[in-house]
């Protein structure tokens, strides 16, 4: 008999455990995640990077098919050239040598020129930020330099610099320091004023509410115009180096597209459209690493 009472103690207490196994609460984790301490935001965010790495790949695929069955049946390829063709061109830069020296010389000068035209921009746009009296008195200057278009500055600093580094680096500052000033400045309009009263009262001096509030709170408008700029400061390298140099990515476009090599200049766009990607990722690796403090998204 009380063996019989175990076994149904047991039968029963074997089935509730069962039930149990069968279904969870509704809004909790996966009992696997538990286990393995698994974040299900985490594993939400992980499949959305998955879907938009393949439809990335997938729209990459199907632009290089359409253009390779486009190429010589619906255009020309002297006109659009083809994937083959500039794949046998690159092969050919890298080959005979003209390729890493060209990447290494127009990324020196994209470096240089962002770091002059960010560094300089951002100093500006806190000055602007903290003094409304002097935004007030530069803002027609900065507006009127604004407006000059950028590569009718080239013959001047031609004119003024030579054709060496110095006009390349400068070129690609000037197009560099507008976006990341705007940036900073509008950052620095955005802080909270009563932040910066509260530490002014607790004892704080002017230096330290830039230093300890308004830099902090202007960071996330910085790091947009950083990004922003990187394909500016790439741009204003490769246009300086059409007009000025005898290296250089801008240098081998203008020579393939002087010789009607149309699948070369793609092959130097190609390096130069790869350059701007890791540059601009570059920056916002950056980024995260620095603005550690926001959510993530996405």
């Amino acid at each position: 008999m009380i063996e019989t009472m175990l076994g149904s103690k047991g039968s029963k207490g074997s089935k509730g455990s069962k039930g149990n196994r069968g279904s969870t609460p509704t809004g909790t984790a996966d009992p696997v995640d538990e286990v393995f301490l698994v974040d299900p935001s985490i594993r939400e965010r992980r499949r959305r990077t998955l879907i938009v790495v393949v439809a990335r790949v997938a729209l990459t695929l199907v632009a290089l098919l359409s253009w390779e069955m486009a190429s010589g049946r619906l255009v020309s390829e002297f006109w659009i050239s083809s994937p083959g063709a500039v794949w046998s061109a690159l092969a050919e830069f890298a080959g005979d040598g003209q390729l890493l020296p060209a990447v290494w010389a127009t990324l020196v000068e994209t470096a240089l020129g962002f770091v002059a035209g960010a560094a300089t921009g951002i100093a500006v746009g806190l000055l602007f930020g903290v003094s409304s009296l002097v935004a007030r008195t530069l803002d027609p200057f900065l507006v009127a330099f604004n407006s000059i278009p950028r590569v009718a500055l080239i013959p001047l600093f031609i004119l003024w610099f030579g054709i060496g580094l110095e006009t390349k680096v400068l070129f690609a500052a000037t197009l560099v320091f507008f976006p990341v000033f705007m940036n900073t400045f509008a950052g620095a309009r955005d802080v909270d004023r009563d932040l910066i009263d509260v530490i002014r009262v607790m004892g704080a001096s002017r230096f330290d509410a830039v230093r300890q509030v308004l830099i902090p709170s202007a960071l996330v408008w910085v790091f947009a115009g950083l990004r922003m700029s990187v394909p500016f400061a790439l741009i204003g390298a490769v246009v300086a180096e059409m007009f000025t140099s005898n290296e250089g990515l801008g240098y081998l476009i203008s020579v393939t597209a002087n010789q009607y090599d149309t699948a070369g200049s793609f092959a130097a766009l190609l390096v130069t459209t790869a350059l701007g990607l890791a540059l601009t990722g570059a920056v916002s690796l950056l980024e995260r690493r620095t603005l550690r403090w926001r959510p993530a998204t996405g």
